[in-house]
């Protein structure tokens, strides 16, 4: 549908819709699927108005039917109920409306809604959403709950007053949002958004009392449970419907069986940290106690000991052990000596008695030349006329060498 228009030939408005709904009715009927918001019967009228909505988008388009078709499933559909609609596209070009002409409505059942919650659950679950590994640990003890719960409702009271009680200095930043019906699921994600970029929020709660499983369909939408994922806050999912879980409950941090159990597991009972204050200190003191008294007991069989009760004595012991000692070694360097000088008079005579000296005393000389050399045969005596030195035990005195 190529135009060829310009600022001074523009096309007008009634052209512009014919012709966009001559595209529109060239299209064919189709199936759609969606929530009913609005539902209009006027009596005597013979066409039905009703508002499809999609769940997890603010979309809607308006419907309309012959009142034979809607009767068919009038005893069963009401506003809130998902419906499946085979409808043709059409364009009221008066004022520029799309609509769809419904020629079956068919209501969805439970089961289902069921088969494709359990599609949805296995498709999110293969992506690592429900993973372990993923959960974010609660903190001990938050300052400020960010609660996500109905205007008013049974749920939000039972969080407050719950958690008010267990610890009377916790805080709360509340998001009243639609916990059910065609503008929960975009409402509960705005809440939680809001509350994950308060950077003083340190837990996110997402309460409601329980319901049917129509009811809860908005806990188990994709775009619900993909924004939960993707929070930096842990969550904790407080819908209170035990037989049939929500999605919520398989990727929320920490899943709670009623709103008064997430406060019980949000926040520390303040008695029971006392006592167990109490214990841990009694505990302690106890510890402290029985290491004085070990410790006591092993000081005072320290100072039973001898070695304690008189110190001077080991000092007595070692001063008689070192003067028997200085007393033998000196006894024994006595004999030492004694000895020594034994041998040495006794090897002093034995050098005297050999000494040339004692020879000399036994009437012995001894003849040397001049050069220094002793006389030991005639031959040494040297030619006739040679003085010789001749040393005898008083001195010594010159003699001639003769013939």
């Amino acid at each position: 549908m190529a135009l060829q228009t310009s600022a001074e030939a523009p096309l007008p408005v009634g052209d512009v819709s014919r012709l966009i709904g001559g595209w529109i009715d060239r299209l064919g009927a189709v199936w759609v699927e969606g929530q009913i918001t609005q539902l209009s019967r006027r009596p005597g009228a013979g066409v039905v108005f009703l508002t499809l909505r999609d769940p997890s988008h603010d979309i809607s388009v308006s419907v309309t039917c012959f009142r034979q078709v809607f009767d068919r499933i009038a005893d069963v559909v009401t506003e809130g109920a998902r419906v499946v609609v085979l409808a043709k596209p059409e364009w009221y070009a008066p004022r520029g409306q799309l609509s769809l002409r419904a020629t079956e409505i068919r209501p969805v059942g439970i089961g289902e809604l069921l088969v494709r919650l359990e599609q949805l659950k296995k498709s999110l679950a293969s992506e690592g959403l429900f993973a372990l590994d993923r959960k974010k640990p609660l903190p001990f003890l938050p300052q400020l709950i960010g609660l996500v719960c109905g205007r008013a409702s049974a749920a939000e009271r039972d969080v407050l007053e719950n958690a008010r009680r267990r610890w009377p200095a916790v805080r709360f930043e509340v998001r009243n949002a639609a916990v059910q019906g065609v503008h929960a699921v975009n409402q509960v994600v705005q809440a939680v958004k809001e509350l994950d970029d308060l950077p003083d929020v340190d837990v996110i709660v997402v309460a409601r009392g329980g319901g049917s499983v129509e009811d809860l369909l908005p806990f188990s939408d994709e775009q619900l449970i993909r924004t939960v994922a993707a929070c930096r806050t842990p969550v904790v999912s407080a819908i209170g419907h035990e037989p049939d879980s929500p999605l919520l409950d398989l990727v929320a941090d920490l899943r709670a069986s009623t709103p008064t159990d997430a406060a019980k597991k949000i926040v520390p009972d303040v008695g029971e940290e006392l006592d167990r204050v109490g214990q841990l200190r009694d505990r302690a003191l106890r510890s402290v106690r029985g290491l004085l008294d070990r410790e006591e007991r092993g000081l005072a069989h320290a100072l039973g000991r001898p070695s304690m009760e008189q110190p001077q004595r080991m000092v007595d012991e070692r001063a008689a052990e070192i003067d028997a000692l200085v007393g033998r070694s000196r006894r024994v360097l006595g004999h030492l000596l004694d000895r020594a000088d034994s041998e040495l008079a006794h090897t002093r005579a034995r050098v005297v008695a050999l000494s040339p000296a004692a020879t000399l005393e036994r009437g012995y000389a001894v003849l040397q030349r001049p050069d220094g050399h002793v006389v030991r045969a005639p031959e040494d005596a040297g030619a006739p006329g040679e003085v010789l030195r001749a040393r005898v035990s008083g001195g010594e005195f010159a003699v001639r060498v003769s013939e």
